[in-house]
């Protein structure tokens, strides 16, 4: 066994180890041969939060597609405006990504467009943003062949009657400053889903830091955060008894116990 594919089963073996531990209760066996061909096939790392599972269903994430096009030696994107389908008057923003996957690569395509009726109420006044990220996503996927649709291309991972709930719940955030993921919106985000769905921020902080592959939360980048705490989001909404369970797991071991 060549040092290539010693890595590759390696990856794996990490990869279902973490899913199995994060997902308990929600991965099949489909879901789990899944993932031992992606990760094989385009070494997608869990850890390095290339992949979330929502709803029974692996997506791939924007760092996790753009790690991908690094490891594939991408000669570059490029990404315009496509302004006839833009409606600025709206918040409505639509963009065209290529992808060079060599210089002689004529391009792969992608469009992405974004408006307040399909991006998470988190995301509220980054819609042009949004619009990129999800061109250069889409573009990348056609580019590399991934037959998986990204996170940032589902909108709000909430259905139609939640999300306006939701939208009451975190009003419009300005698009200035740091944009809407931002540190503090971030952190604002994570204590009102503790406080909302009443759990432990102890047991929280124990998972995160489990969840980003690091030693203390300060180690962890901003975009592992965000990847947790929309995963915490989405699984406390969906199933908060196994979300508990997941949390205990983390509670201190008592000795000497009957």
């Amino acid at each position: 066994m060549n040092t290539h594919t010693n890595k590759n089963v390696l990856l794996m073996r990490r990869n279902l180890r973490l899913a199995r531990s994060r997902w308990r209760g929600h991965l099949s066996l489909a879901l789990e041969q899944a993932l031992a061909a992606w990760s094989e096939e385009l070494r997608i790392s869990i850890e390095s939060g290339d992949l979330l599972l929502i709803e029974g269903k692996w997506y791939v994430t924007h760092s996790g597609l753009l790690r991908l096009a690094r490891r594939k030696k991408c000669c570059g994107i490029h990404v315009d405006m496509a302004p006839e389908f833009c409606d600025p008057r709206n918040s409505h923003w639509a963009c065209r990504a290529t992808v060079y996957k060599s210089p002689t690569c004529k391009g792969f395509v992608g469009y992405g467009d974004a408006d307040p009726s399909n991006v998470d109420p988190l995301v509220y006044g980054a819609e042009m943003r949004m619009a990129e990220t999800r061109a250069v996503n889409r573009a990348l996927r056609k580019a590399y062949a991934v037959p998986l649709c990204s996170v940032e291309e589902l909108g709000s991972s909430a259905a139609p009657s939640q999300l306006s709930r939701e939208s009451k719940k975190f009003p419009p955030q300005p698009a200035n400053g740091n944009g809407n993921y931002g540190g503090r919106t971030v952190r604002d985000r994570l204590c009102q889903i503790i406080r909302q769905h009443q759990l432990d921020a102890t047991l929280v902080k124990s998972y995160a830091t489990e969840f980003c592959g690091v030693k203390t939360l300060r180690e962890a980048t901003r975009e592992q955060v965000e990847n947790f705490v929309a995963h915490l989001a989405e699984w406390a909404e969906s199933d908060r008894n196994a979300l508990l369970c997941q949390l205990n797991s983390y509670l201190p071991q008592k000795h000497g116990a009957a």
